[in-house]
């Protein structure tokens, strides 16, 4: 109150003109001049008059402020009091998949969702479409058809699939190409040339130009595409079927159709092939995958995640396989474990089975470069690495079943102990970074393949980063009889390995398939792992 009369000059007694110019600003009349009821009809002195003016103006003044400032005079803001352009930018920044539920709010909010501004920017940042989608206008479908009907719907197809081919499997990669959707078919390059680039092919594609559904279109075949169907069985699984087989076939028949594959497959005429082995495994493999030509299953394969201490970056890698050619195996890293599983396969070891293990914890001395070239002293090495690893994992199961009899008194020791601090934790994993890194040397070391080892390329390096003890997995026809035999891993570097199959005595060089994967990184370490079990159960 001591306030109010400094500014109004007057007190309690007589009213307050603030509080007066308080309640004319409530009410909405704030543009009327203030006057004093008592002194507004009367005469005065100019000085006076002009003395209350002001008084009054600045009454008006800080009432206004106040009103302004007070939180039960200021309204409360909405979205719908906002221009529609912001809104438009604002929806545009939500996920797509949150929009429907938006568009329930109201009808403003619903009938600016329909602005093809916000669903091109959805389809650009979520699924990298940078096509030129007002084209699109011309065939009456909107970018949020696209959206919607296009890519929304096939998400769950997006990434790599094994397809369940029997032993053979595959690599199949389903990517947004401009505003189709395509499923490429991936295969390894000709044999022996294991460093060239993969060869693609496409199976499938959807697209959405001037239909208000999506088209699946089948693309095997020599005579264009056709109608297909694609249904998502689960969540990672689908299965692609062909309406219309006779665009397979061809007018020369089954020995057409077998000449064009295999020139497809092996570059080559079977005339070419001389071995009669391998003539009998290429024509069996045409016969087996010719009946999948109508109707496949594929299931989900993720890329191995990566880990710091990982020897090389794990990932696909293309390899040499004698008679049965190039097949695409990929490696990951598992501890003190490194494993190599078939993605493609053979009738001997099928696909989704662990052709390679690599035993990080027991890497090879090789000999000097002119022992190295015989077999015999390469042998007597791995075998003693492998009677080694033999102990101890006789050790481990012996130490394994005396904690298990002794479990009960262990449990309430351990319980009494005091739990690893983050240090102590940290050391350890130390300790497992330094027994990885025990196998590599810190210089490349001369490597040449010993004397009767067979190798399908000649052309592997001839200097080699590090060497470990591993097993390969070797079986009959029909994966019969299959068993683990020892063997080399070679580190060539970042980009190839090879290993030596002694019992075989013969070599398969790695080299990486260096293609970008999008959709297929591996959501956790274990979920990467269920993935492993999974394909190899389907084979096993």
């Amino acid at each position: 109150m001591a306030v109010c009369a400094r500014l109004c000059g007057v007190g309690p007694a007589r009213g307050c003109r603030r509080r007066g110019a308080q309640q004319k600003g409530t009410a909405g009349d704030s543009s009327e001049p203030d006057t004093d009821p008592e002194e507004g009809g009367g005469g005065g002195c100019g000085e006076a008059a002009a003395a209350e003016d002001d008084d009054a103006a600045e009454e008006r003044i800080e009432g206004a402020a106040l009103a302004e400032s007070s939180p039960r005079a200021r309204a409360p803001l909405s979205l719908l009091d906002l221009p529609p352009e912001l809104l438009v930018q604002i929806f545009g920044s939500l996920p797509g998949t949150d929009l429907p539920n938006l568009a329930l709010v109201c009808s403003a909010f619903r009938r600016i969702l329909r602005t093809d501004t916000i669903w091109r920017r959805r389809c650009k940042e979520e699924y990298g479409v940078c096509e030129n989608l007002r084209k699109l206008e011309i065939t009456g479908v909107s970018c949020r058809d696209v959206y919607a009907k296009l890519l929304h719907r096939y998400r769950h197809i997006l990434g790599l699939w094994q397809p369940d081919i029997g032993p053979y499997g595959g690599l199949l990669n389903v990517v947004v190409d401009g505003l189709f959707i395509i499923g490429w078919m991936y295969l390894p390059p000709h044999d022996p040339h294991v460093d060239d680039p993969m060869r693609v092919k496409p199976l499938f594609r959807i697209h959405l130009m001037e239909r208000k559904s999506a088209t699946v279109e089948c693309m095997y075949g020599h005579k264009g595409p056709h109608s297909g169907h694609i249904q998502i069985v689960k969540k990672d699984e689908f299965s692609t079927k062909c309406n219309q087989t006779d665009h397979h076939r061809m007018s020369g028949g089954r020995q057409e159709e077998f000449r064009t594959w295999l020139r497809e497959e092996w570059g080559r005429t079977l005339e070419d092939i001389f071995h009669e082995h391998m003539q009998e495994l290429i024509l069996m493999k045409f016969i087996y995958t010719s009946q999948y030509d109508n109707c496949l299953t594929y299931r989900r394969i993720y890329l191995p995640p990566r880990s710091a201490i990982d020897l090389i970056k794990p990932g696909l890698f293309k390899g040499t396989y004698g008679s049965h050619g190039l097949e695409i195996v990929m490696l990951s890293f598992h501890g003190k474990k490194a494993k190599g599983t078939k993605i493609t396969g053979d009738p001997n070891i099928p696909a989704g089975q662990q052709t390679v293990e690599i035993d990080l914890a027991h890497p090879i001395q090789l000999p000097d470069i002119e022992n190295l070239s015989n077999f015999s002293e390469l042998s007597r090495i791995v075998l003693e690495v492998q009677e080694q690893v033999r102990r101890e994992q006789q050790q481990e199961e012996e130490e394994g079943g005396l904690e298990k009899e002794h479990q009960p008194q262990a449990q309430e020791e351990e319980e009494e102990q005091p739990q690893p601090g983050p240090s102590q934790r940290e050391a350890g994993r130390g300790a497992e970074e330094e027994a990885v890194a025990q196998g590599s040397p810190p210089a490349s070391c001369p490597f040449v393949l010993p004397g009767g080892i067979a190798s399908r390329n000649e052309d592997y390096p001839r200097t080699c980063r590090a060497c470990f003890y591993g097993t390969g997995l070797i079986a009959g026809h029909g994966f019969t009889s299959p068993e683990r035999t020892p063997g080399v891993f070679v580190l060539f570097d970042d980009d190839r390995f090879g290993f030596i199959w002694l019992e075989l005595q013969s070599f398969s060089l790695y080299s990486r398939i260096k293609d970008s994967f999008q959709n297929a990184d591996a959501p956790s370490q274990e979920a990467f792992d269920e993935m492993l079990k999974n394909i190899q159960l389907l084979t096993s």
